[in-house]
């Protein structure tokens, strides 16, 4: 199938994620079925919108579309079966969680999560195709609500500001407070900071038994 085919489907889902590359907090997946009578205006990859902008055409999304679902695969998810297997977990939740029954469903990027629709894997599909878009859109907002959410529990990593990746204020953070729940430990970042303390500490005992 090719894109001209593609739109020219009525009813498609639509997947994509966010979160792949911070050091804390999960990847989430979201997967939508546009009302074809329902046009969202704006919509577009949600990199290239504002945060309000997302916002609002998230509303949209919510009251037009046929149907969404979100799904996530958290920070402990992802050390233990690797971001790649975790990202395809989160977007197989999203879809169960639509529960709407689809023939086709079109996944922004390489690899096809384990659902029971024909799935079609596009690159930067979240730019060619709308019901990814939505997704992109959706899954964005979402995780971003739940990390402003999580710095009113751990003020001091600023999750509000940079939402978990790896930024100069998060990581003086990191190396300041140590790693937290949110932390991907797997991720290299997170590892070295763990491995600096495991060695501090090893060293903090060694000088105490020569004492």
């Amino acid at each position: 199938m090719n894109l001209n085919q593609i739109k020219h489907l009525e009813i498609y889902a639509g997947i994509d994620e966010a979160g792949r590359g911070p050091l804390a907090g999960p990847v989430v997946a979201a997967a939508v079925v546009l009302n074809p009578e329902q046009a969202i205006d704006g919509l577009a990859d949600s990199k290239k919108l504002n945060a309000n902008k997302r916002k609002q055409i998230c509303i949209e999304i919510k009251r037009n579309a046929i149907a969404w679902g979100i799904g996530f695969s958290s920070a402990s998810e992802i050390d233990k079966i690797n971001i790649h297997q975790a990202t395809l977990k989160a977007m197989q939740r999203a879809y169960e969680a639509m529960n709407y029954q689809v023939d086709n469903v079109f996944i922004d990027g390489l690899y096809c999560p384990t659902i029971s629709s024909n799935c079609m894997a596009i690159v930067k599909g979240d730019q060619k195709i709308l019901a990814i878009s939505a997704a992109s859109v959706l899954a964005k907002v979402t995780r971003d609500i739940e990390m402003v959410q999580h710095h009113h529990t751990l003020p001091q990593y600023g999750f509000d500001q940079h939402k978990g990746y790896p930024t100069v204020q998060h990581i003086l953070a990191l190396n300041k407070y140590g790693p937290c729940c949110l932390h991907r430990k797997s991720f290299k970042p997170v590892k070295e900071c763990l491995d600096n303390s495991a060695s501090n500490k090893s060293e903090e005992y060694m000088l105490l038994k020569k004492d």
